[in-house]
């Protein structure tokens, strides 16, 4: 957990540097509900009850808030820079100003601020690597605290020239004097976002670091700036705006920290090889950073420890394989292997209407919705309009799937039908989207179109049969290398599994070290793992 050993004095007395800014009619009350350590910011607009934020609710007070009460607040305060933001020296609190068309400020937002030790304990051993890492995570979430702990440990235990690139004083607060929060760690200010990228720059050709911290990349010179530190051989810790590998890959200016997307035309014997389209999206460059983190919450994170696999995945459409850690409530740190679901294919082609356009080529796990007169072990009825239907049918039959044709609507589980029947919307198309019916839409009706369909449609109901397998099948992988690495034999034979899951054994067999293959037919086919043989 937490590690908030030494905290508590200086919580308490930056506390108290902040409430002697504030009316004391405000402060009594808060001190009142005796939750100080819970506070998160306050709110004063004129006109208006003022507001305490805490973790888990808000408290709105009687009086109403004066001018007379803003101005004495800002008196105190001192000048706002540029950002509409101001702080006061030596402390992680952060004052936040609305002004008017005129620019009189009308409100003001008091962000309580607090160094807290030990937040990056479940990852610092990655921390401690060398390695480029960048961290991701919703607001509020803690990513700047984690990076003010950062700074410290690097500095401090590792004893590494390390600057803080500090915007608007988010890290090392307010002042000339740093924060304790960072320990040894040197600190730069930066006046406003926009010349960010100037001072990362400056900071690596004057000062020698061997690390630089840095708050919210955002910008394309922000990125830029990021990979000419990365080229130059300096650790580079930071955060960026998304939740996800997911949201950078589809973010087109911070691509880039993780090697940047472009589209690649194959030949048709690559093409063919590869089993896809001829054109593909495709990692440009190695990525700034080696390790995205995802913060879930201090005490569980996710970790892709090669980002440059974990990108090249999700572009081909593979499963993303990342390693999942949680700080128990004993403090004891556990990792497991996780497989995600592509983000890229199933949310290219969702839409609140359930039409779903599709070209197979383009779409290569499809789900299959459910009415709710079917359940997830019957067959799956699909209502043909303007498809072939003697084509379904020979598909269908020739491979034994688990479908029937349908003209009934109400008890189909889809629509199958193609561009041109959709674009005359007729009075069947109107009423199953008024129903909400699920409709595939194909780029028109051939027989290549209609089994990549199929094919694509199947593939992904089994891997979403049954979920809870995923599980068993990555436990029996592990749990075989690690058989393997133990005792002397030279090969392992896992349970029969369908083709995803095996995809999903074969990633974590290779990342450690070792090599497998897939053998049997049908029913039996399975992964075999062996050990690599020693030089």
């Amino acid at each position: 957990m937490i590690d908030e050993q030494n905290t508590d004095n200086t919580k308490d007395n930056d506390l108290n540097s902040l409430f002697k800014k504030i009316p004391s009619k405000i402060t009594n009350r808060i001190n009142s509900l005796n939750k100080d350590n819970e506070l998160l910011e306050i709110v004063l607009d004129i006109g208006r009850k003022p507001e305490a934020r805490f973790i888990n609710q808000s408290y709105i007070f009687d009086e109403e808030i004066t001018e007379d009460d803003l101005q004495s607040v800002i008196e105190k305060i001192g000048s706002f820079g540029n950002d509409n933001r101001a702080g006061i020296e030596r402390t992680l609190h952060r004052i936040s100003a609305i002004r008017n068309r005129n620019e009189k400020i009308i409100g003001l937002t008091l962000r309580v601020g607090r160094a807290i030790y030990g937040t990056i304990r479940i990852v610092e051993d990655l921390i401690m690597s060398g390695k480029s890492i960048l961290l991701l995570g919703k607001p509020g979430v803690g990513k700047t605290t984690m990076l003010r702990d950062v700074a410290r440990l690097l500095a401090n235990n590792a004893d590494k020239r390390v600057i803080v690139v500090d915007t608007s004083n988010e890290i090392a607060g307010d002042g000339d004097i740093p924060h304790p929060g960072i320990g040894r760690a040197r600190r730069m200010p930066v006046k406003s976002s926009i010349e960010q990228y100037s001072v990362m720059i400056e900071a690596v050709e004057n000062h020698m670091p061997e690390v630089i911290v840095i708050d919210e990349i955002g910008t394309e010179m922000d990125t830029n700036a990021a990979r000419t530190i990365a080229e130059r051989g300096v650790q580079l810790i930071a955060t960026a705006h998304g939740n996800s590998l997911d949201n950078l890959i589809m973010n087109p200016t911070l691509s880039d920290l993780i090697g940047g997307i472009e589209s690649v035309t194959l030949g048709d014997i690559e093409a063919r090889k590869r089993k896809t389209r001829k054109t593909v999206l495709e990692r440009r460059s190695p990525p700034t950073f080696d390790i995205v983190i995802e913060i879930e919450n201090w005490n569980q994170v996710n970790v892709h420890e090669n980002v440059s696999e974990s990108v090249d995945d999700a572009l081909q459409g593979k499963p993303i394989t990342l390693q999942s850690r949680i700080i128990s409530e004993q403090g004891e740190i556990s990792q497991n292997t996780s497989v995600r679901t592509n983000y890229l294919d199933e949310t290219s082609h969702k839409s609140t209407s359930n039409l779903i356009s599709v070209n197979p080529e383009l779409t290569p796990n499809l789900s299959i919705p459910k009415s709710e007169n079917s359940n997830q072990n019957d067959i799956t009825r699909i209502l043909p309009y303007g498809v072939s239907k003697s084509l379904l049918n020979k598909i269908i039959n020739a491979k034994s799937l688990p479908i029937v044709l349908t003209d009934d609507l109400d008890n189909s589980d889809l629509l199958l039908t193609t561009k041109a029947y959709y674009r005359k919307k007729t009075r069947r198309l109107t009423l199953a989207e008024n129903n909400g019916k699920t409709i595939y839409v194909l780029r028109k009706n051939s027989i290549r179109q209609v089994e990549q369909f199929i094919t694509s449609l199947m593939r992904n109901q089994a891997r979403r049969a049954q979920p809870e397998k995923m599980g068993e099948a990555i436990r029996e992988a592990e749990n075989a290398i690690s058989n393997l690495s133990l005792n002397g034999n030279t090969e392992y034979d896992l349970q029969p599994q369908n083709p995803y899951l095996r995809r999903i054994q074969h990633k974590i067999v290779e990342k450690h070290g070792m090599f497998s293959k897939s053998t049997g037919s049908f029913d039996n086919r399975h992964v075999v793992i062996y050990k690599p043989l020693d030089n």
